[in-house]
């Protein structure tokens, strides 16, 4: 029994534990297909060795959030095998770009940690960075998960919890080569940085039902081991009653719809802050909406930045909402994910 890891619960992690996650994992053109299959993620920078080219790479990188999984999937084992849910996450960055054949791995710094007052779980708090087979970061990120206590008779009342960045630093070097052209006919849409404005709201029109085999097979393809996410006998006991949706499917299918109305805007430079407001269950469909929060030039004549605030909604359509919260300040019901994230968008100049 000895032998046997059954995965690190609360009173298992120390304030600065670092911890290297096992099991590298190097990407393959069957990951980026799986990924379009389970997301519908339309993108042509990440579609197309052709369009990927002509703006300026030797060859297509993968889509930002596929290499998010990949490389979270390497920390589950030993941060969240024995969770409740996964909360949020902050100060996502994505300083490399990922292509087909690197190698991805991941080690963890434990930040923070606060016992639930029940006694029975806590909050863990982890920052965690990504490289790929150079040592080059590819991924860097902090989050916080519940996590089951071992022993419920022991409390220790520790209360450490990180403060963070409302959004990530813009800085002067982004690693996206100087766009030569934007084919508008091969990416789907036809417009640029100067197009949007802050305030502007865009209700993606379309919605994503997820299957228990979507789900299922997306999280094991990300080796994501979590037992909320597979065991269904466990969970049947417990009261959601079923598996629950692993966050970052969420994630991915809110970034898929968004497609519609944000076509060109294919690089996700950071995720500032991510909150899971509700659970997802399979038979749920998933729709979104999208404020723009704010329009960042660039000194780069090619690119600007566009600061959003992407709001997945399960079962409702979201021209029927307002606001996600009500007023009691709590989120909605059908709310299940409120993401702050920052594009990297062509200026018209790259037009071809």
């Amino acid at each position: 029994m000895s032998k046997i890891n059954y995965g690190n619960y609360f009173e298992d992690f120390s304030i600065g534990q670092k911890i290297v996650h096992p099991l590298p994992r190097t990407v393959s053109e069957g990951d980026v297909s799986l990924y379009i299959a389970f997301t519908g993620s339309r993108f042509s920078l990440h579609s197309s060795d052709i369009v990927a080219r002509e703006i300026g790479y030797k060859k297509r990188p993968i889509d930002d959030i596929l290499m998010f999984h990949l490389t979270f999937g390497k920390s589950v084992q030993d941060i969240s095998l024995n969770a409740i849910a996964n909360l949020g996450y902050a100060e996502i960055s994505f300083p490399n770009p990922v292509f087909v054949g690197d190698t991805v791995s991941m080690t963890s710094t434990v930040i923070g940690l606060k016992e639930n007052s029940n006694g029975k779980s806590g909050v863990v708090y982890v920052h965690s960075i990504g490289v790929n087979q150079d040592g080059n970061e590819v991924l860097n990120f902090k989050r916080w998960v519940m996590v089951h206590k071992k022993d419920h008779s022991v409390k220790s009342e520790i209360n450490i919890v990180p403060t963070f960045e409302a959004s990530t630093p813009i800085v002067d070097k982004i690693n996206i080569p100087t766009i030569g052209a934007i084919d508008t006919d091969a990416s789907g849409g036809e417009y640029f940085f100067e197009d949007y404005v802050a305030g502007e709201r865009l209700n993606h029109p379309e919605g994503i039902t997820i299957d228990n085999s979507d789900h299922t097979l997306a999280t094991k393809l990300y080796q994501n081991n979590a037992k909320v996410h597979f065991n269904d006998h466990m969970m049947k006991s417990t009261p959601m009653g079923q598996r629950l949706m692993y966050g970052g499917i969420v994630i991915s299918m809110a970034r898929a719809i968004s497609f519609n109305g944000l076509q060109n805007a294919q690089w996700v430079y950071a995720i500032n802050s991510g909150n899971h407001c509700n659970p997802t269950y399979a038979g749920d469909t998933i729709y979104a909406y999208t404020e723009i929060l704010e329009t960042i030039d660039h000194k780069r004549e090619d690119i600007g930045l566009l600061r959003l605030r992407t709001i997945a909604v399960k079962n409702q359509n979201p021209t029927e909402i307002s606001s996600p919260k009500g007023e009691d300040g709590k989120y909605l019901p059908n709310i299940v994910l409120d993401l702050d994230y920052t594009v990297v968008i062509p200026k018209k100049s790259t037009k071809k």
